[in-house]
């Protein structure tokens, strides 16, 4: 027996059967592109063996370069409160493993997981499928086992051969495009879209919330090939802030309809955009959506499906927020956001994953601000040395701690009650930061 395997039985714990998944499959979001499979081989042996679980319900199938894990959730919440059972499939985790899987908002059950993975424990000898490939399998036969009526699927990696690609949804849903893993998705926005419009069927409408010229082309040329009527967002609505209130963004969209929303930042008025455009789509299938519903939704998404890590604030006095945003357009938004906010002195706790555009990201950051560099409790990481070094050359100063805690503990240690505390550069830095706040 491999030492790095386990013998199911009848006392498992959840805890090593996760360790069992992140040591013997290969996890994406941990080493990189070592754990990259692009096809959809896997994918289909693994349906096919397990019955082709996510033929027994309806799926909304979301992409994009940022937003769309916003999207997605955001949709999530108004199908909940319009009355439909509602999977959510999405990644990666920040905290806790179940937080990839939800139905009605809850994570997926521990015992599902024990023995989802100690039943077909042989059957992932046999294919040997990537991290993603065997939970999003997981996923589909827990939507079919708990009988959900709709499933929100999240796009792993790219789209084209993103393994959730398998799937024929009702609507797909394309948010942005921005560089991002170039490595796999190409060096130019053509490309990147073009990996991204592989999720485009055969007549199935195609929601596009943000384009250029350049992308534009690609979803149009691709949307014609496949028949698929296609609705851009921006030619269908605009949502401009109108101001704060009790937490909430107060918005109102061009057709004079008022918004309370539950998740801040400027970044996601085009999500706003992108999702209420995909309501009406999903209204013209007869999927029964009250105005309430939406309203209900929009405010309340992080209560309805337990989203994390979008622009949210992780204590007051000093004020701490964190934001997931880690490539060029995502920390874009959050700079962005960060100009508006009022505060004595800005400190930013930032970590990075050592395949992203670096030097891209650091020459966006305010070089006013007090900087912790650090490095989150993954193989991926940026060492903390590297990235205080390059950080050096666009004026970024600060000092260096070797894990997010130590490093959020002396921003917080430093602060005046009216200082700003951000966290970011990476999903896995915002999910230690989540954890040790909590």
């Amino acid at each position: 027996m491999k030492t790095n395997e386990i013998l199911f039985s009848a006392s498992t714990s959840y805890t090593e059967v996760l360790q069992y998944l992140y040591d013997r499959l290969p996890v994406f979001h941990h080493i990189g592109g070592a754990a990259y499979k692009p096809g959809l081989e896997n994918s289909i042996a693994l349906m096919n063996a397990l019955g082709n679980p996510q033929t027994k319900y309806k799926t909304i199938h979301v992409a994009g370069t940022n937003g769309k894990g916003s999207v997605s959730h955001f949709l999530a919440a108004i199908l909940q409160q319009a009355g439909y059972k509602v999977g959510l499939y999405t990644s990666p985790h920040l905290v806790d493993f179940g937080e990839r899987i939800r139905v009605n908002g809850l994570m997926i059950e521990k015992q599902y997981v024990i023995d989802f993975v100690a039943h077909h424990k042989d059957l992932f000898d046999q294919i040997e499928p990537s991290f993603f490939e065997a939970t999003m399998a997981m996923a589909f036969n827990y939507f079919a086992y708990t009988e959900v009526d709709v499933a929100i699927i999240e796009v792993g990696l790219g789209g084209r051969l993103d393994s959730t690609n398998i799937i024929r949804p009702v609507l797909s849903v394309i948010t942005n495009i921005s560089f991002d893993h170039v490595g796999f998705l190409g060096d130019t926005l053509a490309k990147i879209a073009s990996e991204k419009a592989g999720i485009i069927k055969q007549n199935t409408p195609v929601v596009i919330g943000e384009a250029l010229p350049e992308t534009r082309l690609v979803f149009n040329d691709k949307a014609l090939e496949m028949t698929a009527p296609i609705v851009f967002a921006e030619e269908k609505l605009q949502v401009v802030l109108k101001g704060y209130a009790d937490g909430k963004m107060l918005v109102k969209t061009t057709d004079d309809t008022n918004y309370k929303v539950g998740l801040n930042g400027h970044y996601q008025l085009n999500n706003i955009a992108t999702t209420l455009t995909a309501v009406e789509q999903l209204k013209a299938m007869d999927f029964d959506i009250s105005k309430q519903a939406i309203n209900e939704g929009l405010e309340r998404v992080c209560e309805i499906t337990g989203l994390k890590g979008r622009w949210q604030v992780l204590r007051q006095s000093p004020m701490v927020i964190c934001d997931t945003g880690h490539n060029v357009g995502g920390i874009t938004y959050v700079v962005e956001q960060l100009k508006i906010q009022n505060y004595s002195t800005l400190r930013i706790v930032i970590g990075m994953v050592n395949d992203k555009d670096i030097s891209s990201v650091l020459e966006l950051l305010p070089a006013d601000a007090v900087y912790y560099f650090t490095q989150a409790n993954i193989q991926r990481a940026l060492p903390v040395t590297e990235l205080m070094e390059m950080a050096k050359a666009y004026n970024l100063n600060g000092m260096s701690y070797l894990s997010v805690n130590e490093a959020l503990s002396a921003a917080i240690g430093a602060s005046e009650v009216d200082d700003l505390v951000f966290v970011g550069g990476s999903n896995f830095v915002v999910g230690e930061a989540i954890a040790f706040e909590n």
